[in-house]
């Protein structure tokens, strides 16, 4: 799957945050979308890839797909 084949609602752009930061950042979307909604995080912190694995597992959200880009990560998040 690549970016075009899915449609976000929002586009969360953190690159440049510092941990926590690109986290929190997409749990403040998240909870302004509605269930089944996608949103995009765009991070260039590497702590992203294991952070927002995590907080979806246990969140009861969907990692749809991480997009690894030349410069940062794209995280494809599904609301439960």
């Amino acid at each position: 799957m690549t970016e075009t084949d899915i449609e976000p609602v929002a586009t969360v752009d953190s690159r440049g945050a510092a941990c926590p930061g690109p986290l929190m950042d997409l749990i403040g979307k998240i909870r302004d979308v509605e269930p089944g909604d996608l949103v995009v995080l765009l991070s260039d912190n590497e702590q992203s890839l294991t952070d927002v694995r995590e907080w979806t597992e246990e969140a009861g959200n969907e990692l749809v797909e991480v997009d690894e880009r030349d410069d940062h990560y794209a995280f494809y998040v599904k609301k439960a």
